[in-house]
């Protein structure tokens, strides 16, 4: 189905959400049509971000909001649906468009498997209606289906319109880019040659695909790195946790500036703790490159100045080889609690692949990584 149907049948003039790749199609529809013109197209920090975006425009206009975003979303939105939107509370009408990964039968990657079990339940448990798009639906259907919706959302209930795997396209595929130097591979590998066998923690996506492959072609093991594959924005939460329970470990974050963005009150979190061992590297394209290229808001923000706001020690933002080798050097040294900003270009490898190694494999290898040498030391 071509996306203009969808977007035609719904009626909406006003989107927010968090892109995903199998809303690509609509993703670049919005981009083409609206660009980010926030009186029609917002997109948001996170899918909570986007629901509370979508009530301000209901209650200014009071017509009816469009939230999309991928399936491992719906896990952001359940309080602001349920405490806000229902029609137990403000009855705020809205429509959802939810890529749908991980769908039973279709292969996925292990992240996507569970959330694309209960996709649809947990639609149930908000009381969302919903129905499935899929290649085989039909305008007529999809009509139908939007005039029993229509009835549902004139009371303040919340819909939504489930998208399987290649069912929407769209002809005007947007090509995102940007005026950065340095790759994020290019960038990995860097920090691996400074990172030795101190743990990394990196953000979903493809930066934890890119420093596997990176150690595969370097011949090491992956014990050092805990692969944050899903749980998008929660990779510096996961390292903090570390670094206060194994204070004499130099942890470093690999972090995207989605991702960062997404839950971004980590930062503040990390500040207060003050944990010397942290070296948090904040990846910046401006985009989320994983699932399309979508712009984000980093490029607008200082990122450095929020870190230092935040508590962190020192702060830096660097744009070329050189300036990075600097801040990766002085942050290998010093006991304090650092950030480094990398502004880096769009862009991966066509053949890059993904972790072979199950999650829970990397998990064992870590934890016994992290723990070895307490171990050593216990042994009579």
């Amino acid at each position: 189905m071509n996306v203009t149907s969808l977007i035609e049948t719904i009626g909406a003039d006003f989107y927010s959400g968090v892109p995903d790749s199998q809303l690509r199609a609509l993703c670049d529809f919005l981009i083409n049509r609206y660009g980010t013109d926030p009186k029609h197209h917002i997109i948001a920090a996170n899918e909570g971000n986007a629901v509370a975006l979508a009530a301000g425009y209901h209650l200014a206009t009071g017509r009816i909001p469009v939230v999309y975003m991928q399936n491992s979303g719906e896990g952001n939105v359940i309080n602001p649906v349920a405490s806000l939107m229902n029609d137990k509370a403000y009855a705020i009408p809205c429509v959802f468009i939810v890529g749908w990964r991980g769908e039973p039968g279709v292969h996925d990657e292990p992240q996507h498997i569970y959330q694309g079990e209960v996709t649809l339940k947990l639609l149930e448990d908000m009381g969302i209606a919903y129905s499935v798009i899929s290649k085989e639906t039909t305008e007529d259907e999809l009509m139908a289906k939007m005039t029993e919706f229509k009835k549902m959302l004139a009371v303040g209930k919340q819909v939504a319109f489930v998208v399987r795997k290649g069912a929407l396209e769209f002809e005007g595929k947007v090509k995102y880019e940007n005026a950065n130097i340095m790759s994020r591979e290019e960038i990995i590998k860097d920090i691996v040659e400074y990172t030795g066998s101190d743990p990394i923690v990196s953000t979903t996506g493809k930066a934890s695909r890119e420093l596997f492959e990176i150690r595969e072609a370097r011949g090491e093991g992956h014990e050092n790195d805990f692969l944050t594959v899903g749980s998008m924005g929660h990779a510096s939460s996961i390292a903090l946790g570390i670094a206060v329970q194994k204070p004499d470990k130099k942890i470093w974050i690999i972090d995207g500036d989605g991702a960062a963005l997404m839950h971004m009150g980590a930062m503040a979190v990390i500040g207060a703790n003050n944990p010397k061992n942290i070296v948090h590297i904040i990846i910046n394209n401006g985009a989320h490159e994983t699932v399309g290229g979508m712009p984000t808001v980093a490029p607008k923000i200082d990122m450095a100045a929020i870190a230092r706001g935040c508590g962190y020690s020192s702060a830096v933002s660097v744009e070329n080889l050189e300036e990075l080798n600097m801040a990766l050097e002085q942050a290998k040294s010093r006991k304090e609690l650092s950030l480094i900003e990398v502004k880096c270009s769009l862009g991966s490898r066509t053949d890059l692949g993904r972790p072979t190694t199950a999650a829970i494999e990397n998990k064992l290898a870590f934890m016994k990584m992290l723990n070895q040498a307490e171990a050593e030391i216990e042994r009579p």
